[in-house]
Protein backbone atom coordinates (compact mmCIF):
# COMPACT_ATOMS: atom_id res chain seq x y z
CA UNK A 1 0.00 0.00 0.00
CA UNK A 2 1.33 3.45 -0.95
CA UNK A 3 2.12 5.89 1.83
CA UNK A 4 -0.25 8.84 2.14
CA UNK A 5 1.20 12.24 1.27
CA UNK A 6 -0.40 15.68 1.24
CA UNK A 7 0.63 18.03 -1.56
CA UNK A 8 -0.40 21.56 -0.63
CA UNK A 9 0.92 23.52 -3.60
CA UNK A 10 0.05 23.30 -7.28
CA UNK A 11 2.93 21.86 -9.32
CA UNK A 12 3.36 20.93 -13.01
CA UNK A 13 1.44 17.85 -14.09
CA UNK A 14 4.52 15.77 -14.95
CA UNK A 15 5.99 16.40 -11.49
CA UNK A 16 2.68 15.58 -9.84
CA UNK A 17 2.58 12.30 -11.77
CA UNK A 18 6.05 11.48 -10.48
CA UNK A 19 4.85 12.10 -6.93
CA UNK A 20 1.72 10.02 -7.48
CA UNK A 21 3.78 7.13 -8.82
CA UNK A 22 5.39 6.89 -5.40
CA UNK A 23 2.62 7.89 -3.01
CA UNK A 24 -1.12 8.12 -2.42
CA UNK A 25 -1.40 11.88 -2.89
CA UNK A 26 -4.09 14.19 -1.53
CA UNK A 27 -3.89 17.58 -3.22
CA UNK A 28 -4.76 21.00 -1.82
CA UNK A 29 -4.20 24.14 -3.87
CA UNK A 30 -2.73 26.01 -0.93
CA UNK A 31 -4.22 26.08 2.55
CA UNK A 32 -6.95 28.68 3.02
CA UNK A 33 -10.19 29.34 4.84
CA UNK A 34 -12.20 27.36 2.30
CA UNK A 35 -10.19 24.15 2.50
CA UNK A 36 -8.61 24.37 5.95
CA UNK A 37 -11.03 21.95 7.63
CA UNK A 38 -10.48 19.34 4.92
CA UNK A 39 -6.72 19.86 5.12
CA UNK A 40 -6.67 19.43 8.90
CA UNK A 41 -8.76 16.27 8.58
CA UNK A 42 -6.37 14.83 5.98
CA UNK A 43 -3.43 15.36 8.32
CA UNK A 44 -4.65 12.48 10.48
CA UNK A 45 -3.48 9.94 7.89
CA UNK A 46 -0.55 11.77 6.31
CA UNK A 47 2.94 10.25 6.44
CA UNK A 48 4.44 12.99 4.27
CA UNK A 49 3.90 16.67 3.47
CA UNK A 50 5.16 18.64 0.48
CA UNK A 51 4.44 22.24 -0.52
CA UNK A 52 5.20 25.84 0.38
CA UNK A 53 3.68 29.17 1.42
CA UNK A 54 1.64 27.83 4.32
CA UNK A 55 2.50 27.89 8.01
CA UNK A 56 2.80 24.36 9.37
CA UNK A 57 2.52 25.19 13.05
CA UNK A 58 2.97 22.65 15.86
CA UNK A 59 -0.77 22.96 16.51
CA UNK A 60 -1.50 21.83 12.97
CA UNK A 61 1.10 19.09 12.98
CA UNK A 62 -0.19 17.72 16.29
CA UNK A 63 -3.09 16.52 14.11
CA UNK A 64 -0.66 14.41 12.02
CA UNK A 65 0.39 11.55 14.35
CA UNK A 66 1.62 9.38 11.45
CA UNK A 67 3.84 12.08 9.90
CA UNK A 68 7.29 10.75 8.99
CA UNK A 69 8.74 13.55 6.82
CA UNK A 70 8.02 17.02 5.42
CA UNK A 71 9.47 18.61 2.31
CA UNK A 72 9.22 22.35 1.69
CA UNK A 73 9.59 23.71 -1.84
CA UNK A 74 11.88 26.47 -0.64
CA UNK A 75 15.26 27.02 0.93
CA UNK A 76 13.69 28.92 3.84
CA UNK A 77 12.33 26.82 6.68
CA UNK A 78 10.58 29.44 8.82
CA UNK A 79 7.12 28.00 8.10
CA UNK A 80 8.03 25.01 10.24
CA UNK A 81 9.27 24.74 13.83
CA UNK A 82 12.49 22.75 13.42
CA UNK A 83 12.80 21.89 17.11
CA UNK A 84 9.22 20.64 17.27
CA UNK A 85 9.82 18.40 14.27
CA UNK A 86 13.08 17.10 15.71
CA UNK A 87 11.38 16.14 18.98
CA UNK A 88 9.08 13.97 16.91
CA UNK A 89 12.01 12.69 14.85
CA UNK A 90 10.49 14.20 11.69
CA UNK A 91 13.01 15.48 9.12
CA UNK A 92 12.28 18.71 7.27
CA UNK A 93 13.73 18.64 3.79
CA UNK A 94 14.38 21.85 1.82
CA UNK A 95 15.94 22.98 -1.46
CA UNK A 96 19.28 24.73 -0.95
CA UNK A 97 21.66 25.06 -3.85
CA UNK A 98 19.25 25.00 -6.80
CA UNK A 99 18.16 28.61 -6.31
CA UNK A 100 21.40 30.29 -5.22
CA UNK A 101 22.46 31.83 -8.51
CA UNK A 102 18.97 32.91 -9.54
CA UNK A 103 18.32 34.58 -6.19
CA UNK A 104 21.70 36.30 -6.35
CA UNK A 105 20.72 37.66 -9.78
CA UNK A 106 17.55 39.11 -8.24
CA UNK A 107 19.37 40.72 -5.34
CA UNK A 108 22.02 42.24 -7.56
CA UNK A 109 19.21 43.58 -9.75
CA UNK A 110 17.93 45.38 -6.65
CA UNK A 111 21.41 46.82 -6.08
CA UNK A 112 21.52 48.16 -9.64
CA UNK A 113 17.93 49.45 -9.63
CA UNK A 114 18.33 51.34 -6.38
CA UNK A 115 21.74 52.77 -7.29
CA UNK A 116 20.60 54.08 -10.68
CA UNK A 117 17.04 54.94 -9.58
CA UNK A 118 15.80 52.75 -12.41
CA UNK A 119 12.19 52.31 -11.34
CA UNK A 120 11.71 55.95 -10.37
CA UNK A 121 13.14 57.22 -13.66
CA UNK A 122 11.31 54.62 -15.74
CA UNK A 123 8.05 55.76 -14.17
CA UNK A 124 8.95 59.37 -14.96
CA UNK A 125 9.27 58.47 -18.65
CA UNK A 126 6.06 56.41 -18.67
CA UNK A 127 4.14 59.24 -17.03
CA UNK A 128 5.22 61.71 -19.70
CA UNK A 129 7.33 63.77 -17.28
CA UNK A 130 10.63 63.47 -19.18
CA UNK A 131 10.62 66.82 -20.91
CA UNK A 132 14.25 67.90 -20.45
CA UNK A 133 17.65 66.45 -19.64
CA UNK A 134 17.72 65.27 -16.05
CA UNK A 135 19.62 67.32 -13.52
CA UNK A 136 21.68 66.47 -10.47
CA UNK A 137 18.55 65.99 -8.37
CA UNK A 138 17.84 62.79 -10.33
CA UNK A 139 21.39 61.43 -10.56
CA UNK A 140 22.09 57.93 -9.32
CA UNK A 141 25.25 56.57 -7.73
CA UNK A 142 27.95 54.24 -9.01
CA UNK A 143 28.10 50.57 -8.09
CA UNK A 144 31.53 49.73 -9.43
CA UNK A 145 34.37 50.20 -7.00
CA UNK A 146 32.08 50.61 -3.98
CA UNK A 147 32.02 48.60 -0.76
CA UNK A 148 29.47 45.79 -0.52
CA UNK A 149 28.65 44.52 2.97
CA UNK A 150 26.97 41.12 3.27
CA UNK A 151 25.19 40.20 6.50
CA UNK A 152 24.91 36.41 6.30
CA UNK A 153 27.60 34.95 4.03
CA UNK A 154 25.85 31.72 3.11
CA UNK A 155 25.59 30.29 -0.39
CA UNK A 156 23.42 33.15 -1.71
CA UNK A 157 25.45 35.81 0.09
CA UNK A 158 28.58 34.39 -1.50
CA UNK A 159 26.94 34.40 -4.95
CA UNK A 160 25.98 38.08 -4.54
CA UNK A 161 29.48 38.96 -3.35
CA UNK A 162 30.97 37.09 -6.29
CA UNK A 163 28.98 39.24 -8.72
CA UNK A 164 30.11 42.40 -6.97
CA UNK A 165 33.76 41.41 -6.77
CA UNK A 166 34.32 40.01 -10.24
CA UNK A 167 31.72 42.04 -12.14
CA UNK A 168 31.98 45.44 -10.47
CA UNK A 169 35.35 45.49 -8.72
CA UNK A 170 33.61 45.97 -5.38
CA UNK A 171 35.32 45.65 -2.03
CA UNK A 172 33.62 42.83 -0.13
CA UNK A 173 33.13 42.74 3.62
CA UNK A 174 30.88 40.47 5.60
CA UNK A 175 29.40 39.67 8.99
CA UNK A 176 28.53 36.09 9.82
CA UNK A 177 28.30 33.69 12.76
CA UNK A 178 31.60 32.18 11.61
CA UNK A 179 34.32 33.08 9.16
CA UNK A 180 33.97 31.96 5.55
CA UNK A 181 37.46 31.22 4.31
CA UNK A 182 36.31 30.58 0.74
CA UNK A 183 34.97 34.15 0.53
CA UNK A 184 38.16 35.53 2.02
CA UNK A 185 40.37 33.55 -0.34
CA UNK A 186 38.29 33.83 -3.53
CA UNK A 187 36.83 37.32 -3.12
CA UNK A 188 39.35 38.98 -0.82
CA UNK A 189 36.46 39.47 1.59
CA UNK A 190 37.02 41.02 5.02
CA UNK A 191 35.35 39.51 8.09
CA UNK A 192 34.07 42.04 10.65
CA UNK A 193 31.39 42.57 13.24
CA UNK A 194 28.03 43.84 12.07
CA UNK A 195 28.39 47.28 13.63
CA UNK A 196 31.60 48.01 11.73
CA UNK A 197 30.05 46.68 8.52
CA UNK A 198 27.02 48.95 8.90
CA UNK A 199 29.23 52.00 9.41
CA UNK A 200 31.55 51.40 6.45
CA UNK A 201 29.53 49.77 3.64
CA UNK A 202 28.08 51.61 0.66
CA UNK A 203 25.67 48.77 -0.08
CA UNK A 204 24.37 46.53 2.74
CA UNK A 205 22.71 43.27 1.79
CA UNK A 206 20.98 41.15 4.44
CA UNK A 207 20.82 37.43 3.68
CA UNK A 208 20.36 35.81 7.09
CA UNK A 209 17.71 33.15 7.74
CA UNK A 210 14.81 34.16 9.97
CA UNK A 211 15.33 32.78 13.46
CA UNK A 212 14.56 33.95 16.99
CA UNK A 213 18.03 35.53 17.02
CA UNK A 214 17.69 37.37 13.69
CA UNK A 215 14.11 38.65 13.99
CA UNK A 216 14.27 42.48 13.93
CA UNK A 217 18.04 42.26 13.56
CA UNK A 218 18.05 45.61 11.73
CA UNK A 219 16.13 48.47 13.32
CA UNK A 220 16.37 52.19 13.99
CA UNK A 221 19.68 51.87 15.83
CA UNK A 222 21.26 49.97 12.95
CA UNK A 223 19.93 52.31 10.24
CA UNK A 224 21.36 55.26 12.17
CA UNK A 225 24.80 53.63 12.00
CA UNK A 226 24.76 53.48 8.21
CA UNK A 227 26.26 56.08 5.90
CA UNK A 228 23.82 58.76 4.83
CA UNK A 229 24.26 57.62 1.21
CA UNK A 230 24.09 53.89 2.01
CA UNK A 231 21.76 51.63 0.08
CA UNK A 232 20.07 48.82 1.99
CA UNK A 233 18.99 45.52 0.37
CA UNK A 234 16.88 42.83 2.05
CA UNK A 235 16.61 39.43 0.39
CA UNK A 236 16.24 37.29 3.50
CA UNK A 237 12.86 37.55 5.24
CA UNK A 238 10.75 40.63 5.98
CA UNK A 239 10.79 40.14 9.74
CA UNK A 240 14.59 40.31 9.86
CA UNK A 241 14.17 44.09 9.76
CA UNK A 242 11.95 46.56 11.57
CA UNK A 243 9.93 47.75 8.60
CA UNK A 244 8.60 50.85 10.37
CA UNK A 245 12.18 51.88 11.23
CA UNK A 246 13.20 51.39 7.59
CA UNK A 247 10.32 53.59 6.42
CA UNK A 248 11.48 56.31 8.81
CA UNK A 249 15.08 55.98 7.63
CA UNK A 250 14.04 56.31 3.99
CA UNK A 251 11.62 59.18 4.67
CA UNK A 252 14.08 61.16 6.79
CA UNK A 253 17.13 60.70 4.58
CA UNK A 254 18.94 58.58 7.17
CA UNK A 255 19.94 56.31 4.26
CA UNK A 256 19.81 56.88 0.53
CA UNK A 257 17.57 54.04 -0.67
CA UNK A 258 16.41 50.48 -0.16
CA UNK A 259 15.71 47.51 -2.39
CA UNK A 260 13.34 44.92 -0.94
CA UNK A 261 12.20 41.52 -2.14
CA UNK A 262 10.61 40.53 1.18
CA UNK A 263 8.26 42.21 3.64
CA UNK A 264 6.78 41.76 7.11
CA UNK A 265 3.37 41.11 5.53
CA UNK A 266 3.13 39.49 2.12
CA UNK A 267 1.65 40.42 -0.26
CA UNK A 268 2.60 43.96 0.71
CA UNK A 269 -0.59 46.00 1.30
CA UNK A 270 -1.11 48.64 -1.36
CA UNK A 271 -1.48 51.33 1.30
CA UNK A 272 1.93 50.60 2.81
CA UNK A 273 4.03 53.77 3.20
CA UNK A 274 6.77 51.95 1.28
CA UNK A 275 4.66 52.22 -1.87
CA UNK A 276 4.80 56.00 -1.68
CA UNK A 277 8.59 56.26 -1.41
CA UNK A 278 10.53 56.89 -4.61
CA UNK A 279 13.73 55.71 -2.94
CA UNK A 280 12.33 52.21 -2.28
CA UNK A 281 12.45 49.56 -5.01
CA UNK A 282 9.92 46.85 -4.24
CA UNK A 283 9.84 43.34 -5.74
CA UNK A 284 7.00 40.84 -5.02
CA UNK A 285 9.25 38.16 -3.44
CA UNK A 286 10.70 36.98 -6.76
CA UNK A 287 14.12 35.84 -5.56
CA UNK A 288 13.93 32.41 -7.21
CA UNK A 289 11.04 33.16 -9.58
CA UNK A 290 12.28 31.92 -12.91
CA UNK A 291 10.69 29.01 -14.75
CA UNK A 292 13.90 27.01 -14.70
CA UNK A 293 14.66 27.49 -11.02
CA UNK A 294 11.14 26.96 -9.71
CA UNK A 295 10.89 23.69 -11.65
CA UNK A 296 14.27 22.61 -10.27
CA UNK A 297 13.05 23.39 -6.73
CA UNK A 298 9.92 21.28 -7.19
CA UNK A 299 11.91 18.39 -8.60
CA UNK A 300 14.40 18.64 -5.74
CA UNK A 301 11.61 18.73 -3.14
CA UNK A 302 10.01 15.58 -4.58
CA UNK A 303 13.36 13.79 -4.57
CA UNK A 304 13.86 14.95 -0.98
CA UNK A 305 10.51 13.54 0.15
CA UNK A 306 11.08 10.21 -1.58
CA UNK A 307 14.50 9.90 0.02
CA UNK A 308 13.29 10.94 3.48
CA UNK A 309 10.38 8.50 3.51
CA UNK A 310 12.85 5.80 2.48
CA UNK A 311 15.02 6.70 5.47
CA UNK A 312 17.69 8.75 3.71
CA UNK A 313 18.10 12.29 5.10
CA UNK A 314 21.79 12.62 4.26
CA UNK A 315 21.14 15.46 1.79
CA UNK A 316 19.01 18.63 2.14
CA UNK A 317 17.67 17.98 5.65
CA UNK A 318 17.30 21.29 7.48
CA UNK A 319 17.01 19.83 11.00
CA UNK A 320 19.29 16.80 10.76
CA UNK A 321 21.57 18.21 13.44
CA UNK A 322 18.62 18.48 15.84
CA UNK A 323 17.37 14.99 15.04
CA UNK A 324 20.85 13.57 15.58
CA UNK A 325 21.14 15.50 18.85
CA UNK A 326 17.82 14.18 20.11
CA UNK A 327 18.61 10.70 18.86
Amino acid sequence: MKRKVILYKEIPEHERQRLEAEFDVTFFNGVNEKNQDAFLAALSQAEGLIGSSADMTPERLDLAPKLKAASTISVGTDQYDLSYLAKRNIPLMHTPGVLDETTADTLFTLIMCTARRAVELSNMVREGKWNKHIGEDLYGTDVHGKTLGIIGMGRIGYAIAKRGYFGFNMKIQYSNRSRKLDAEQDLNATYMDMEELLKTSDFICVMTPLTAETERLIGAKEFAMMKKDAIFINGSRGKVIDEAALIDALSNGTIRAAGLDVFEVEPLPGDSPLCKLDNAVLFPHIGSATSETRLAMISCAIDNLINALNGDISKNCANKHLINKNG
